[in-house]
């Protein structure tokens, strides 16, 4: 045999032997819908499709980060074990049924009371609030932000805890490496922070001269502010100007509309435990509990317990993150139980919706079954795969009854929020997409009870009133280009 003929034979039996490992593998512990995709691209494209999935593929994501979030579930477990399902003060309604068991599970958040100080759907009256609750501080901030940037707009926010740290309260920040890295200004933002003796660290880095590698694809979405262990914002909003710092949206007046949640009360110290969680993991800094030492040996917050103790709260909260760190997948299965579960109303508000299998078929059945269902996106998503992606469950949806908003362009409607029956009221971080529920780090806000879910409607209704409402007449007069665009970014978000 010739050598340029051993070379041929020796590629072709590498080339099917991937493929048979492949179709044997990667189907595992992966949704239909995944493994179809990532099967397709390296059946039929190896040479990308094979060095992709090796790089991102993995279902599992182990190492340290999952052991120090096992870690950290057990000693939250342990600590709120005393905890019941639900508040004392509080009954347990038909919708929320067992939710609460499943997030605590799943998560080992309890249940607990708090108070909503309101909503601020003004991005730039959001960071002014903010600014002025840090005024406030006495002991500590803790700010954990997907996007963190030095503008104008934040300039507030940068003030405020610059003056922080000169009265004597210890700041502490995080900021996502790859979420922040692309905007102007960032290289100034950290020698600010630093010479204004804010401690600060980049959360989930790739640094390889220093050896910091982590999967490009996980990143930490969540957005978060404590102040004193007693007041709390969280939401969609990044601390960043709404044009995103691009000159080509404030040209065409692109800005993107969000909503975050002010709270007190002992739900506070749900927050706090969060960012303690990821202090500790990009840092290896335990932060102290007052009340217990450290909870678990391994992650705490410094709040006192005083604070939690007189805050009290009316509203029954329960705060859910997620992430690769939580395999189960809390978010997702917590939308799907709350639309199994609805019985009049369901509204959803998502700038990113791509959602699985599952939680796909709890929208449409709820439709069917009689539940007024409403879905809030933006007219045109700021990400082009994303944007077709989402358009492509749109005529199933329509065909079932589900009431489509679309947000007009140029805006984004970035805010993340569910609610249901006018009882139930989710909002955060969380997009309602597959890379929301596998690979970020998220965090949403369960809230029970009229007022919260009030709150919310509130800002639903207005979301409606500048909405365009989509018909099914409307969508399949749409062109064969944008049918295959759709189709084909439906199947390449499957690759997660």
């Amino acid at each position: 045999m010739t050598t340029p003929t051993a070379v041929t034979t020796a590629f072709i039996v590498v080339d099917y032997l991937i493929k048979i490992i492949a179709i044997g593998f990667v189907p595992e512990n992966r949704r239909p819908s995944s493994g179809q995709a990532w099967l397709l691209a390296i059946l039929f494209v190896p040479i990308i499709g094979l060095p992709l999935f090796l790089l991102i593929g993995s279902p599992y994501v182990r190492g340290r980060r999952h052991k120090l979030q096992q870690e950290a579930n057990r000693a939250i477990a342990e600590y709120t074990a005393h905890h019941p399902v639900v508040p004392e003060t509080h009954r347990m309604n038909a919708t929320a049924g067992g939710v609460l068991t499943l997030n605590r599970n799943l998560t080992s958040m309890p249940c607990v009371l708090g108070v909503n100080e309101g909503l601020h759907p003004d991005s730039v009256a959001g960071i002014k609030a903010i600014a002025a609750a840090i005024d406030q501080a006495e002991r500590y901030v803790h700010l954990e932000m997907y996007i963190l940037a030095m503008d104008q707009t934040t300039a507030p926010l940068f003030d405020a805890m610059t003056a922080a740290v000169k009265r004597g309260v210890k700041v502490r920040v995080l900021y996502d490496h790859l979420g922040s890295r692309k905007y102007p200004g960032r290289k100034e933002m950290d020698r600010r922070l630093t010479a204004d003796g804010i401690d600060w660290h980049l959360m989930m880095p790739i640094d390889l001269l220093h050896r910091r590698w982590r999967r490009p694809d996980l990143r930490n979405h969540r957005k978060l502010v404590v102040i004193d262990g007693i007041r709390g914002f969280m939401g969609s909003q990044n601390m960043i100007d709404p044009s995103y710092l691009s000159p080509k949206n404030v040209k065409i007046g692109r800005a993107w509309v969000d909503l975050n949640i002010e709270i007190t009360g002992e739900i506070v110290e749900s927050l706090d435990v969060v960012f303690a969680t990821d202090w500790f993991a990009e840092t290896g800094e335990r932060l102290v509990q007052a009340k217990t030492g450290t909870i678990g040996g391994e992650i705490a917050t410094d709040a006192h317990p005083e604070h939690y103790q007189s805050a009290g709260g009316s509203t029954a909260f329960q705060l859910v993150p997620s992430g690769p760190g939580f395999p189960t997948e809390p978010n997702l299965r917590m939308f799907t139980s709350l639309i199994h579960l609805a019985q009049r109303t369901v509204s959803i508000v998502s700038p990113y919706f791509v959602p699985d299998e599952a939680l796909f078929s709890a929208i449409t059945t709820a439709s069917y079954r009689g539940v007024q269902l409403e879905l809030y996106v933006s007219e045109k998503a700021d990400q082009f795969m994303v944007h077709h992606a989402q358009r492509s469950y749109y005529q199933q949806l329509l065909e079932a009854g589900v009431r489509i908003y679309r947000y007009p362009a140029p805006a984004v409607l970035h805010t993340k929020m569910v609610t249901v029956d006018d009882q139930v009221g989710v909002i955060g971080s969380s997009n309602m997409d597959m890379r929301s529920f596998a690979l970020d780090y998220e965090i949403m806000l369960l809230g029970l009870g009229e007022e919260v879910a009030a709150s919310l409607n509130e800002v639903i209704a207005d979301y409606r009133a500048k909405s365009t409402e989509l018909t099914l007449e409307q969508w399949k007069r749409r062109s064969l280009v944008q049918r295959y665009l759709d189709n084909a970014m439906r199947l390449t978000s499957a690759l997660q």
